[in-house]
């Protein structure tokens, strides 16, 4: 990516978002785009392959913290295409972005203000590349991969090993990634190796492009690789074994570090992002770190009192006491029987009682709840409800 990029996209406009988004509305964001417009749903559609590295990229800025805050800074000061000076100097200084991050002071300045590396800071941690020329030519981080793995209710709570297919840009293993068949490219003369030329930017700045020539790898193939025809890259597959730790809940959005695409010239590898759907479960459900179920109970447990036994996910049932006089819905807690939480304690499985109606009764069964009636016929249970509307 190059700086004129960097000031001139708009990742609040990709995502769909405004500036002041919070953390929540960018992930969800980011997440309903990806979905629409993963190359997977959208098999053979360039566009929406184009659209889709978009909304990774700036999920990449806008959804980490300390890069979105970088990313805000430098929009701020680079926007307008000039650095203002400060109050009484006049105009914007005239000097190149080059030795802005370089880490060389203003002209005639001597570094006064602090400007010699901070800024170059700022785009140094966000492009992964330092600052000043002699940088350039450093080894190249590969590139973040994304992926999604459906798991089922129990391996979501539980944990899980999966396979997982990736198809990323690998080094071309025809020509050993140099692009060359012979192996044997020539440095770029038009960038001199760097991967990158400087021109004229709006302002007074000269802004810094990837060369168009050797499309930044600084390296020229004279007889071009017939496999990734000079490129240096080929799309690769791979499965991998990913382990999906326990507790995790749907959508949430896991980083394996260094398991993405791999670096060129010796750099480190991208990160993988592993976009997680769950399954849903008969008899359980989830509210956080804790399990919920529905336990049916008779009109007699749940007048009298008792004990009921209640199912678990993967364990053996458990007994809660049910009290005498237990109104239909209420919900009592059995401590440590829900998900694993990232400490590797377990949340509380939530049981709500459902009061069982009987559809057929027998004759004893139904002369028994005739004499209920008559021995409760002086308790209204609807008296409170209609005096709190009149009184409303």
């Amino acid at each position: 990516m190059s700086t004129k990029d960097f000031v001139e996209k708009d990742y609040y406009k990709v995502l769909g978002v405004p500036k002041d988004a919070t953390d929540a509305e960018i992930k969800k964001a980011y997440r309903k785009l990806a979905r629409e417009n993963h190359p997977d749903a959208n098999k053979g559609d360039a566009k929406a392959e184009e659209r889709f590295k978009e909304i990774s990229e700036a999920n990449d800025v806008l959804g980490d913290p300390k890069r979105r805050k970088e990313y805000d800074e430098a929009r701020a000061l680079f926007g307008n295409g000039g650095f203002r000076a400060g109050p009484g100097a006049g105009g914007t200084f005239n000097f190149d972005l080059g030795d802005l991050f370089g880490g060389a002071p203003p002209p005639g300045g001597g570094g006064a203000g602090g400007f010699g590396g901070g800024l170059g800071d700022v785009f140094g941690g966000l492009f992964n590349r330092g600052a000043g020329t002699g940088a350039r030519t450093q080894p190249r981080r590969g590139q973040d991969v994304e992926s999604e793995v459906t798991l089922s209710f129990t391996e979501a709570v539980d944990g899980a090993t999966v396979p997982l297919r990736m198809s990323s840009q690998q080094p071309c293993k025809a020509c050993s990634g140099t692009g060359d068949k012979n192996g044997t490219p020539r440095v770029c003369p038009t960038c001199v190796g760097t991967g990158q030329v400087s021109r004229g930017g709006s302002g007074s700045f000269s802004l810094t492009d990837p060369c168009v020539d050797c499309k930044g790898r600084g390296l020229i193939a004279e007889n071009p690789c017939e496999v990734c025809h000079g490129s240096g890259r080929a799309k690769s597959s791979r499965t991998m074994q990913v382990r999906i730790p326990a507790g995790v809940s749907d959508g949430q959005r896991i980083r394996l570090r260094g398991k993405g695409a791999p670096g060129e010239r010796g750099g480190p590898a991208g990160d993988l992002y592993v976009v997680v759907h769950v399954g849903e479960h008969p008899v359980f459900g989830r509210k956080g770190d804790n399990l919920t179920v529905t336990v049916p109970v008779s009109f007699t447990e749940a007048a009298l009192g008792g004990e009921v036994r209640v199912p678990t996910l993967g364990g053996p049932p458990v007994t809660l006491k049910l009290p005498a006089g237990t109104p239909n819905g209420r919900t009592m807690r059995a401590r440590g029987k829900g998900a694993v939480r990232k400490d590797g304690t377990r949340g509380d499985l939530l049981v709500t009682v459902e009061v069982a109606v009987p559809v057929d009764l027998g004759d004893e069964a139904r002369e028994a709840l005739e004499a209920y009636r008559k021995a409760t016929e002086g308790h209204d249970p609807r008296a409170e409800l209609f005096q709190a509307a009149k009184g409303a």
